[in-house]
């Protein structure tokens, strides 16, 4: 795998994987979106993307998609790296929820949105079993 790739493997894609996100996951709110944070058995964090239907126009919510998907691409450990000082955090499924009003237009200022959010709010979160 390329370091600068973002191979599918690393992606969310069934319904069922989604499913067990948002039934165990813990979330944490931030400005317009929310992270929902599961411990998963891979070596990697995985992403997915959930953008609400209301946010109008399917231009838009691509384009929020692929901001969010470069953002992940470029911090793969990001989590890791911005955790809770307790300690290093097990790999991740990560679903990304996007409400409408959500105005972050780049994969920079996700970034910084989201590390705030990490520093502020982080939950407790379980261990892998």
């Amino acid at each position: 795998m390329k370091p600068q790739s973002l191979p599918k493997a690393c992606l969310l894609r069934k319904k069922g994987e989604f499913d067990a996100v948002y039934r165990h996951g813990n979330r944490v709110h931030g400005a317009n979106f929310s992270l929902i944070l599961l411990p998963n058995n891979a070596a990697h964090n995985r992403l997915g993307i959930s953008i609400h239907g209301q946010l109008k126009g399917a231009a838009k919510r691509n384009r929020i998609k692929r901001i969010i998907r470069e953002f992940f691409r470029l911090n793969k450990n990001f989590l890791q790296e911005h955790g809770s000082g307790s300690g290093k955090l097990p790999c991740m499924d990560i679903v990304v929820t996007v409400r409408q009003g959500f105005s972050l237009k780049s994969p920079q200022e996700v970034a910084e949105a989201v590390g705030r959010l990490l520093k502020t709010k982080t939950p407790l979160l379980p261990q892998r079993a």
